[in-house]
């Protein structure tokens, strides 16, 4: 059986550090800054390794103990078109997979890129409005063949 990306990724050390990564040049970016500046949960960094690392085959500890994929898309839905903050968040990720020193194979740098820009796109503009989004919806899981269902 194949290796999940979190796995060829190297794992929760470098999940984390790719999610310490894009979220400190979130912060370095005027506009991908704004949207924190109502606040950041204190432990923002740990839970979003936690939901990236469940969305490319690790562990579920995001879904068993942290929050829904319901409740992250409603925090995200609402806030109409937005294609100039998207594109920064992905070209923050991109760059953030050099800072986490993810493993440069190609193979699985464009699935992270294409599943950061999916993923990016669904969560933001799947629903427009935050009471649109169903209550019990899974999280998505990226493989390397993408994903199904979505």
């Amino acid at each position: 059986m194949e290796r999940s990306i979190y796995e060829a990724m190297g794992g929760a050390e470098t999940v984390l550090a790719l999610a310490k990564a894009w979220h400190e040049r979130c912060l370095a970016d005027p506009i991908l800054a704004h949207p924190f500046e109502r606040g950041i949960h204190p432990h923002h960094t740990e839970r979003l390794a936690a939901y990236f690392s469940e969305q490319l085959g690790g562990p579920a500890t995001y879904t068993t103990s942290l929050g829904s994929y319901s409740e992250v898309a409603r925090t995200h839905s609402g806030n109409g078109p937005h294609e100039q903050m998207d594109g920064r968040a992905v070209a923050a990720f991109v760059l953030a997979l050099d800072d986490a020193h993810v493993p440069t194979d190609p193979r699985l740098r464009f699935q992270l890129v294409a599943w950061f820009t999916w993923a990016t796109a669904v969560l933001n503009h799947r629903w427009a409005a935050p009471g649109e989004v169903p209550s019990d919806l899974p999280l998505p899981a990226w493989g390397w063949d993408g994903t199904e269902g979505w």
